[in-house]
């Protein structure tokens, strides 16, 4: 074999192997850095401004050590220590962020409210057992990607904890994995002090704009660069070698279908588009259609070592769904907000993020036709833009495509050009002013300055998500503002009532209750799901949803048991109503788009008298009343 042929694989390896080392530094400096704070008896962020004090002198402590880093590279001195502080630093700025606001707290952003209900409830079920369960509901294969949950399953496992209590340092800890990652493929791919400051940039952003969704937020992460090195592998003017970028990009997409559909999506309508673009150009400098063929040849491969890796996750629903099982469309593209029916411009916002999206995209229209970077993120950029249409275009058919959600990965590619476009025009106003001393001066204060401006107030702007972290109940029946706690604390009996009364592992046990943040702290498998947006579209949730409203109107126990046994799904072995005045009640939820909002919340009224039979046993404890079948 040829040294031609032996060097891509070499670095391929290298790259590999220094993406582990960086992901191993990282962890540590997670991890440490969470028990340190987790030591300290801190006051609630939202009524204290020490956190706040604390947390901007760690920052200032990890930018220093970025910027230190940055100066021996571009001094060419200590090259690996320079190496592994700018990710023990860019690590450590991750965790002090988002580690110490929260330290007060044992949940993360936003709590166990809305979304974070259903996260934590998967990441509950896969801490249980690493079988690919759905996260509610008995014998089905889940719908969601399982990636992120079933790693953080994995290490809350390993580290003995229930899951909702390792949601918070798994969180935390895979954004800094992350975050140290995206930099050394930035520096594979750019000027390594350049791939510093822009990795700095990056995760100050997301951690600002897209923290609150973290495994959405590994992928923001790393879009950038993968866009870099997907545009690297398909537009090869000679037709040979880029075939390491193209198996990178694969595995990158593989990553995506793991981790989040919609940014998987994204990513490959960009890929694609960036394929066709190639192509596009490759015909004209060739002159014929032929010239097509190789870059969408690449974008093939690409897609089959995506796909493999998608098989991992997906594979189980879909062997369900070709064997048979009805799926209904599902009501997970159902939602409309007003972030939606427009068009995102942050480049046009009187912010520091503004500035830096303003200038991004100066740079990327200016550096169009002369730099491949600018080509990449530009192309990432329209593809967000194209996608928004669609989907304002798809709600006339009952649709959307959800492209509110892509606004934080929108502001991460114009921050990175951003970046670029900073440095650029620092350069050319040095070379205009003879390289000044005094100018190099002025631009590194307005660079640093702007940073610390910025990222100093990244708690303040995820401050409602840090103060549901407090406010909410957590699965210790406490508030982190020591506050009196919700109807939450009361799941530990109902936990030890079931328990009791039903001898069958947690797992194997069906509840039915529209409390269901009891199965984000318990892994009871639930008969109905939250809402039907996330809600398995093999379980049928309109249809659960309809036999329930029939068994609240039948009349005789008997009545009751015979529709159990006769249930089409596995009946539940208990339900945990709430106390109402006519009856045991469940408050349940219905989809109602296009309305915004898209829930209707409405109750189902069990009658008492159901249930008054030895065939069932009624215990009450809080607010809860807790039936079990015997």
């Amino acid at each position: 074999m040829t040294e031609a042929r032996v060097a891509p694989a070499r670095r391929a390896l290298s790259t590999a192997a220094e993406m582990f080392s960086a992901a191993v530094v990282a962890a540590v400096v997670a991890a440490v850095g969470l028990v340190a704070f987790a030591r300290v008896q801190w006051p609630a962020f939202s009524s204290s401004n020490v956190t706040q004090a604390v947390t901007t002198v760690g920052q200032v402590l990890a930018v220093a050590g970025i910027a230190v880093s940055v100066l021996l590279v571009r001094r060419h001195r200590a090259v690996r220590f320079a190496r592994l502080l700018s990710w023990a630093s860019l690590s450590g700025f991750v965790t002090v962020t988002l580690g110490l606001p929260l330290a007060a707290t044992r949940l993360y952003l936003h709590g166990v409210s809305v979304d974070q209900e259903f996260r934590t409830e998967y990441l509950t079920r896969l801490t249980d057992s690493p079988a690919l369960r759905d996260m509610t509901y008995a014998d089905l294969p889940p719908y969601y990607p399982a990636g992120w949950f079933w790693v953080g399953g994995r290490v809350a496992d390993l580290l003995g904890m229930d899951g909702w209590e390792a949601f918070k340092p798994y969180a935390i800890g895979s954004l800094a994995v992350a975050a140290v990652v995206a930099l050394v493929l930035w520096s594979n791919l750019i000027r390594h002090d350049l791939a510093i400051v822009v990795s700095l940039a990056t995760a100050a952003l997301v951690v600002a704009y897209g923290s609150p969704e973290p495994y959405g937020a590994i992928i923001a992460l790393l879009i950038g660069p993968a866009l870099v090195l997907a545009w690297g592998g398909l537009h090869r003017a000679s037709g040979r070698g880029g075939w390491g970028a193209v198996i990178g990009t694969g595995l990158f997409l593989g990553l995506a279908a793991t981790f989040y559909t919609l940014y998987l999506g994204l990513a490959a309508f960009a890929v694609t588009l960036l394929a066709v673009l190639a192509a596009a150009l490759r015909m004209r400098s060739q002159k014929t259609w032929r010239g097509a063929l190789d870059p969408l040849l690449r974008l093939a491969v690409a897609a089959v070592v995506s796909g493999l890796i998608a098989l991992l996750v997906w594979g189980p629903y879909l062997l369900e769904v070709i064997h048979g099982s009805p799926a209904a469309s599902g009501t997970a593209l159902h939602y409309l907000p007003e972030a939606g029916a427009r068009l995102p411009l942050p480049m046009i916002h009187f912010s520091l993020t503004g500035a830096l999206c303003l200038l991004g995209t100066i740079w990327l229209v200016g550096r169009a036709t002369t730099s491949r970077r600018a080509q990449a993120l530009g192309v990432g950029v329209v593809a967000i833009y194209v996608w928004s249409m669609m989907s304002m275009a798809l709600a006339a058919l009952g649709n959307t495509l959800l492209s509110f959600r892509l606004e934080p990965v929108l502001i991460v590619l114009l921050g990175a050009a951003g970046v670029f476009g900073f440095v650029e025009f620092a350069g050319w106003l040095l070379l205009a002013t003879s390289d000044n001393p005094r100018v190099r001066g002025a631009i590194l204060v307005i660079g640093v300055l702007g940073g610390l401006s910025f990222v100093q107030n990244i708690p303040r702007h995820l401050d409602s998500d840090i103060a549901v972290a407090y406010t909410d109940t957590d699965g210790n029946g406490e508030r982190a503002d020591k506050r009196p706690p919700g109807a939450a604390a009361h799941f530990a009996a109902v936990d030890e009532l079931v328990q009791d009364q039903i001898p069958r592992e947690r797992d194997d046990t069906v509840v039915l209750t529209a409390d269901t943040t009891f199965l984000s702290f318990y892994p009871y498998l639930g008969f109905q799901a939250l809402t039907s947006h996330y809600s398995n579209p093999l379980a049928d949730f309109a249809g659960r949803a309809q036999t329930i409203a029939d068994w609240s109107e039948l009349d005789t126990p008997d009545q009751l048991v015979s529709a159990l046994d006769a249930s089409p799904w596995r009946a539940p072995d208990a339900f945990v109503f709430r106390q109402g005045p006519d009856g045991y009640t469940l408050r349940l939820a219905e989809d109602v788009y296009p309305n915004d909002p898209n829930v209707r919340r409405y109750t189902v009224t069990f009658p008492k008298e159901l249930f008054d039979d030895p065939r069932f046993t009624v215990s009450e404890t809080g607010p809860f009343v807790v039936v079990t079948r015997n």
